[in-house]
């Protein structure tokens, strides 16, 4: 018993060092394999024991003693009791990813998706993908759940998205510093090459996650901010990866997306000629096919979403249309021909 109290005070300590410390900047795939088996241990030690009253007991005195110590040592310390050693693997990942001097190394470990995670009795004897693994299940249970409703991005998108703005609260909120947290972003889309849409959709799911406190309005806003910064991703949303209801959805939500997703709009429009053979204005950008009725689309949902919006909008492409002349000949402005579009009453 003596051994399994002293194992269990070591693996109380793994998880304060796993949850806070730059420790971790040193763990390799070994020390990370060696922490989940500690782990594992701690469920084996409450499944032997749980109902056994006196070794219990025994157990729980240690456990309170050993979080007395780890509270003065440690700032911030959460305390493991003795229900929290059957789900001690979880408790382990969680720790890891919300402390912010977690290893870029260590983080592809745990999303590895090249392989699945190698699984006997439902214990995983190799981390590799061990998030992913995750993603996975918690996807299922969104997907078969009865109760939940069908999610606009997808269920691996959504799990994803909250274990992203899980991460990016952890880095902003030990600095005002936003280095870390653009880094990580950066090594999310740089793991994501080929998948961009899955990318995009995993960021519109992160902003539409439920905001009820400042843990996770302050992580949407530097995703918003960096978004902005990021034309590619930005443009990778609008153009093919996620649908106009969802965008619209969007731009209500936030302010910040609805200025942005503007600005593509507009983008793509000044980039339009009108092409004499087809007698329409087609896309002459390379980066985007985008048509003028998809174009037009756009625009009339986002009205839709976001009333508000369309006299701001109009009011500027009006002053457009008037700065290729004002003229109300069908081809000569897109800006004039796209105010047709949008008010097809007028021209009845």
């Amino acid at each position: 018993m003596e051994a399994v109290l002293k194992n269990l005070t070591s693996s109380l300590e793994l998880l304060a060092v796993a949850a806070q410390g730059g420790a971790v900047k040193q763990w390799d795939k070994q020390t990370l394999s060696r922490a989940f088996q500690w782990a594992r241990y701690c469920e084996h030690v409450h499944s032997r024991f749980h109902s056994n009253p006196a070794i219990r007991r025994v157990i729980e005195k240690q456990l309170q003693t050993t979080n007395q110590t780890l509270r003065d040592a440690v700032p911030g310390y959460a305390d493991v009791s003795f229900s929290d050693l059957s789900c001690c693997q979880h408790l382990l990942l969680v720790r890891l990813l919300n402390n912010p001097e977690l290893p870029v190394s260590i983080m592809k470990t745990l999303f590895d998706t090249t392989r699945p995670v190698n699984t006997v009795r439902s214990e995983c004897k190799d981390v590799t993908g061990l998030c992913s693994h995750i993603i996975q299940c918690k996807s299922a249970c969104k997907v078969l759940g009865p109760l939940a409703d069908p999610s606009a991005v997808g269920a691996d998108a959504e799990v994803q998205g909250e274990m992203l703005m899980k991460r990016l609260g952890a880095l902003l909120s030990q600095s005002t510093d936003t280095r870390q947290g653009e880094q990580f972003l950066g090594s999310v889309l740089q793991g994501c090459e080929g998948a961009a849409q899955h990318f995009c959709r995993v960021i519109a799911a992160a902003l539409l996650t439920a905001k009820n406190s400042n843990t996770q309005t302050a992580p949407q806003d530097f995703l918003l901010d960096w978004l902005q910064n990021k034309h590619c991703v930005l443009q990778c949303m609008c153009a093919a990866a996620l649908p106009t209801s969802l965008l619209s959805d969007l731009a209500k939500e936030h302010r910040k997306f609805r200025d942005a997703y503007c600005s593509v709009l507009k983008k793509w429009a000044s980039e339009m000629e009108y092409s004499l053979s087809d007698g329409e204005w087609v896309q002459m950008s390379r980066d985007t096919t985008v048509s003028f009725q998809r174009l037009t689309g756009h625009f009339l949902a986002l009205f839709e979403a976001c009333p508000s919006v369309r006299g701001d909008v109009e009011k500027e492409l009006k002053a457009l249309k008037e700065s290729d002349g004002g003229f109300d000949v069908r081809g000569l402005s897109v800006w004039g021909d796209l105010l047709s579009a949008l008010n097809p009453e007028v021209n009845d």
